[in-house]
């Protein structure tokens, strides 16, 4: 059975950083594509970023353009996502997803770990 972890979320001020990171398992599962979703408070969920495995092709939402940068770990079933002048519209809960192919959906998805900007 798939699972996806994250960890990393916490409460920042406006301004700061935070690194949020996913493992998934089994290890023998190597997503074709990690991302990053998130959902605010009273708000459906939205995509945030993605990393294809194969090419290393990265998309973002025009919200995190410039500011959040998604990378892959040193290991294929591992993704980070790195938060840089974060703001309080930025508070959400933040959910690894995974898909195990290129025309499959995101059909994987973590627990979530929230994140807190106060301004």
């Amino acid at each position: 059975q798939v699972q996806l972890v994250e960890s990393g979320g916490g409460l920042v001020q406006a301004g700061a950083s935070l690194r949020l990171s996913c493992v998934a398992s089994p290890r023998g599962f190597i997503p074709y594509t990690m991302g990053w979703f998130r959902q605010a408070p009273g708000k459906g969920r939205e995509f945030v970023a993605a990393i294809t495995r194969s090419g290393g092709r990265t998309d973002y939402a025009d919200s995190v353009k410039g500011r959040f940068t998604i990378s892959g770990g040193n290991v294929e079933n591992t993704v980070s996502l790195q938060m840089n002048s974060l703001k309080p519209e930025d508070t959400a809960v933040y959910y690894c997803v995974a898909r195990a192919s290129a025309i499959a959906g995101y059909d994987y998805w973590g627990q979530g770990t929230q994140v807190t900007v106060s301004s």
